[in-house]
């Protein structure tokens, strides 16, 4: 089983790793750029992400969840991945994250 720090360190590794997966057409990372909602991981090693996408006829969605559940998938202490993808609430620039708005000349 588990332990609290380790479903702690867990998803602050799935946060690093999801820094360093970029959103092909912006130039920014999925999680700065704000379209990740949540991420639950579990005491058994599941690791629930519910994520969106910036325009719901996104071209490239199965490659971002595709590569998601990849690189999630390697943090130590992930036994399974699952990516919920959402628009409630819709994507809007607002969840940028403050360094991602600067970086863009947004603020």
């Amino acid at each position: 089983m588990t332990t609290p720090q380790e479903i702690l360190r867990i998803e602050q590794d799935v946060v690093a790793v999801l820094k360093n997966i970029f959103d092909p057409e912006i130039p920014i990372n999925i999680y700065d750029l704000g379209l990740i909602y949540a991420i639950d991981a579990e005491p058994d090693g599941v690791v629930n992400i519910s994520m969106t996408l910036t325009a719901p006829t996104c071209p490239m969605a199965d490659f971002l969840i595709a590569e998601v559940n990849r690189e999630v998938g390697k943090v130590n202490g992930v036994k399974a991945v699952n990516v919920a993808l959402t628009f409630d609430p819709p994507w809007d620039r607002n969840m940028m994250s403050e360094e991602t708005l600067l970086e863009l000349g947004l603020l």
